[in-house]
């Protein structure tokens, strides 16, 4: 009998639903991937599993990610840190409708500008959210970024997969706006789910207002 492991079903499943919906599968499909039961597919992304070192693998190889990654253990690398993997690698240049779909759902990025006096940008992480065609975030009160706006920022958000060698990244250059309009900021807060993971009092909300969007995309020249 192969070696268990005990993993969190908020850690192990989390992280293989996540990458599940990223290759838009159904558990069926990666059940038949990987040779598990669609059942135990779907256990295991809600509860707290027992899973062997072969069936881990195997669930990686369907999902086309590394047990480290759906384990955690990766988490303290610079994604990018491993060279490429893929023999002919192609990158391509994406439309702004492109670029604002795969931003669309959200998530981590990083907005930069230049502040008065300074030569060299400020380039911060923050969680977003798309409303409106605008990127909106949450900062707090006398911050870097609340004290910026208005002002010209650039925004860029990137999804890296070292398991495949293969990516985007998406640059959003525009003017930050403070939302002032206390509608508007009641219709952001009730309709806009953006919950900064550093916590904190975060009750200025700042709509990034598009001017330009490009992207790139670099996969395997090889696959569809």
């Amino acid at each position: 009998m192969g070696q268990t492991h005990g993993f969190d079903g908020g850690d192990l499943g989390r992280r293989s639903a996540r990458r599940r919906r990223e290759l838009g599968l159904t558990r069926e499909e990666v059940a038949e991937r990987a040779g598990m039961a669609p059942g135990y597919v779907a256990y295991m992304e809600e509860n707290p599993a027992q899973v062997t070192r072969g069936s881990l693998y195997r669930l990686a190889e369907a999902l086309q990610t590394t047990p480290d990654h759906l384990l955690g253990t990766d988490t303290g690398i610079p994604p990018g840190s491993t060279a490429t993997a893929v023999p002919a690698p192609l990158l391509t240049a994406l439309d702004s409708q492109e670029c604002m779909e795969l931003i669309a759902r959200g998530g981590i990025g990083r907005i930069a500008f230049t502040s008065a006096g300074t030569a060299v940008p400020t380039v911060l992480p923050v969680n977003f959210a798309l409303a409106g065609g605008s990127v909106v975030l949450r900062t707090r009160e006398g911050g870097v970024i609340a004290e910026h706006a208005p002002g010209p920022v650039a925004f860029e958000v990137d999804r890296i997969d070292d398991a495949m060698s293969q990516g985007w990244s998406v640059l959003v250059r525009g003017v930050a706006h403070r939302v002032r309009d206390a509608a508007e900021r009641a219709a952001l807060e009730a309709d806009t789910d953006v919950r900064p993971w550093a916590g904190g009092e975060r009750e200025v909300w700042i709509r990034v207002v598009p001017e330009a969007v490009s992207g790139r995309r670099v996969a395997d020249a090889r696959r569809p």
